[in-house]
């Protein structure tokens, strides 16, 4: 049975919602019926949050974007910013009962993160800390492109300084840029310095082959 799992990515702009969203397509085409949420987004216009709309497109299912995202805060901040400026409190109570209604509706969960794993959510208390609370494992969304190894193996020693399993890697190709000697050898030196595999580089444009590819490893 496929397990739940929290997608996160390297920083903001990576391609977490295309890659979420493709994951719960391919794992749909399966037959399986997959729950999605966004706990925490930001940015959102008129109460609502457009990656969580993607996300729910993607997953075909009828539960309400109340549910899928709890928690919208209208300036394109980091969360526990864009509260203090808005003057909304962030209540994690509403998360837990979300998560835990549609938990119980679905065969598994796919939750996307708000930017990079250690953006704060309220003071102190990053995503990194609600993944933990959540008991998922998480799936890290990457650059292919010069830089990556830093961002990746920071990530990944965030994630296991908070107890975090990670279950792998994905290269997202997020903008379209010449394949050049970083692109052709970051993958494996991301498995040699992360200690961690590389689940599966998604091109530039759609990705359906290599989606399915991943829905077979999760």
């Amino acid at each position: 049975m496929t397990r739940s799992f929290f997608v996160t990515g390297t920083d903001t702009g990576v391609g977490k919602t295309f890659v979420a969203a493709g994951i719960v397509r391919a794992l749909r085409r399966r037959g399986i019926d997959v729950g999605v949420m966004k706990p925490v987004a930001s940015g959102v216009v008129r109460g609502v949050s457009r990656d969580a709309v993607l996300l729910k497109e993607a997953a075909g299912v009828r539960d309400s974007l109340q549910f899928i995202n709890p928690i919208g805060l209208e300036p394109p901040l980091a969360p526990s910013v864009a509260a203090r400026v808005s003057k909304s409190p962030i209540d994690l109570r509403r998360v837990w009962f979300a998560y835990g209604t549609l938990a119980a509706r679905h065969d598994c969960m796919v939750v996307e993160g708000v930017g990079g794993l250690m953006v704060p959510i309220k003071d102190r208390y990053p995503v990194a800390a609600m993944a933990k609370a959540l008991g998922l494992p998480i799936v890290i969304v990457t650059r292919p492109t010069l830089g990556t190894i830093n961002h990746t193996a920071l990530t990944v020693h965030a994630a296991r300084s908070h107890g975090l399993e990670v279950i792998g890697l994905i290269l997202n190709h997020a903008a379209k840029v010449p394949r050049g000697l970083a692109e052709r050898t970051n993958r494996r030196a991301l498995e040699t310095e992360c200690r961690v595999p590389v689940l599966g580089e998604i091109p530039h444009g759609p990705g359906g082959r290599a989606f399915d590819r991943l829905a077979d490893l999760l």
